[in-house]
């Protein structure tokens, strides 16, 4: 874990940053574009700054998932209906749209629109 002695702590603090730490966290994800990095068992703390402004220190078992390898996104009935009406699709290809989108209604409509066009 990340610590600081004394010394550090009233150095930092005259600096006007405060530490703390942020417990109770399981899992810590960055979303990037075609992928996400997964931490695992974190170690996360919090530094104050005077302004009200707040860094995360995250620290821990760093795992990289591939875009196809996250969890699909829930599809409900409805979104599929929507889609098919908003662009004369068959219902696979709205779901597989659905899909394609992470869940975005509008994308969904516009990858289908452009792959009409």
């Amino acid at each position: 874990m990340f610590r600081l002695n004394r010394e550090q702590r009233r150095l930092l603090e005259r600096m006007g940053l405060n530490f703390k730490p942020l417990d109770g966290v399981q899992e810590v994800q960055l979303k990037m574009q075609g992928k996400t990095i997964v931490i695992r068992s974190p170690e996360v703390q919090v530094i104050e700054i005077k302004g009200g402004s707040r860094i995360y220190y995250v620290s821990g078992i760093e795992e990289e998932v591939a875009a196809a390898q996250q969890e699909a996104p829930e599809i409900s009935q409805e979104d599929i209906e929507l889609v098919v009406l908003k662009t004369g699709a068959s219902q696979e290809e709205a779901r597989k749209a659905l899909i394609e989108a992470g869940g975005d209604i509008a994308r969904a409509i516009l990858l289908l629109s452009q792959k009409k066009a």
